[in-house]
């Protein structure tokens, strides 16, 4: 029995130490499983870790900078980011060009540029663009690196050519808008435009006088509250109004409104005036107070006369209102022009018609005439 019994025991013994050996074997084993964690961890550390010091001691990031950037690219080598740069050193980009685009659209150093970029520039080329031209575009938006030539940049540029005569004109209008590639506001609110009777001889003014007004967010809501005040879209008035409209922030519209009720318009007539000529609320604040301050504290005229013949506020102050505003006075205290006379036609007419009416036909004034019109020179 002794025997039996001890015999039980050595095979539960046995079998104890058997499976032991089976356990490190398992794959799920805790210890590999940290060991290959650490591993993978550590790789990947080494990585950033290069990828943070190429960008802060080789292309002059901020560290705060490069460790932004390395959120959203990977590479283990210079190699790819190296000729990225010597893609951009041989098309004309100086070293802060290159670092400041690297900075904004970092995933631009793990792309081919050859492929991805080159194509770009040769369309942009074949239109006519110089290579300068392509600098300045890229360096003040490098989303035109990531965006698709087949689906936005030919299509946005093909559109642009529609409305203008030649490739030179489209393109610098396009230089004139950092953003215009990139976004698909371009194509959605021209047919927006389109759609709600706007001629293409109105958009055409509308993108050579404020390109942006394309890329605009809200620009159906503009574009219904010009409707409501009885601009029609097929007039100029139309295109003026929505660059007003679009262009003028709500605070100083406000400001601009504040200024002509100092000098005695109402609220009711600043509107009147601008469904009138719209152009009259794209002149700064400071020309408004220096044109009415001339107009009624210096020559004691009626405010309201020129609500009449708003386009003064456009003319210069120097080279045409003063100088004719000038005769003008010089021939009412003379009695050799009518005081019920209109005010507003003699800045009107045209310069030559202007010297024939007002300066020589008074024979006997014309010198001293010319000399208050020459006030201008």
């Amino acid at each position: 029995m002794f025997h039996s019994q001890r015999f039980k025991l050595f095979l539960l013994y046995r079998k104890s130490f058997s499976i032991t050996p089976l356990q490190t074997r398992q794959p799920n084993n805790p210890l590999s499983s940290i060991l290959s964690l650490k591993h993978s961890s550590n790789a990947s550390q080494q990585q950033h870790s290069f990828m943070v010091s190429y960008l802060v001691n080789d292309r002059g990031f901020s560290p705060e900078t490069a460790l932004k950037a390395s959120k959203f690219i990977q590479f283990e080598t210079s190699e790819k980011p190296d000729s990225v740069i010597a893609f951009f050193r041989d098309n004309g980009f100086s070293n802060t060009q290159i670092n400041s685009i690297a900075e904004r659209a970092p995933k631009v150093l793990t792309c081919d540029p050859h492929k991805r970029v080159f194509p770009k520039f040769e369309f942009l080329l074949s239109k006519g663009a110089s290579r300068s031209d392509i600098v300045e575009l890229v360096s003040r938006s490098p989303r035109i690196l990531y965006c698709s030539l087949e689906n936005n940049i030919v299509p946005s540029y093909e559109l642009m050519r529609k409305f203008f005569q030649t490739d030179k004109e489209t393109m610098d209008c396009i230089r004139s808008c950092g953003h215009f590639f990139g976004t698909d506001r371009v194509v959605k609110n021209v047919e927006l435009l389109v759609d709600d009777g706007v001629t293409d001889r109105v958009l055409a003014f509308v993108l050579r006088r404020r390109i942006s007004i394309i890329l605009c967010s809200s620009l159906k809501r503009t574009l219904d509250e010009v409707k409501e005040m009885g601009f029609d879209p097929s007039k100029l008035s139309f295109a003026i109004a929505l660059v007003a409209k679009t262009t003028i922030p709500k605070s100083r519209w406000e400001r601009k409104v504040d200024a002509f009720k100092r000098w005695g318009w109402s609220e009711e007539l600043v509107l009147r005036v601008f469904r009138r000529q719209p152009l009259v609320m794209l002149v700064s604040q400071e020309k408004i107070d220096r044109i009415m301050r001339f107009w009624v504290k210096q020559l004691g005229w009626d405010y309201l006369a020129l609500t009449k013949k708003p386009e003064i506020f456009g003319f210069s102050l120097e080279r045409r209102i003063i100088p004719r505003a000038l005769v003008v006075q010089y021939l009412l205290k003379k009695g050799l022009r009518s005081k019920s006379a209109s005010l507003i036609t003699p800045f009107s007419v045209s310069d030559k018609v202007f010297i024939e009416n007002y300066v020589m036909r008074f024979k006997e004034e014309t010198s001293e005439l010319l000399k208050l019109y020459q006030f201008k020179d």
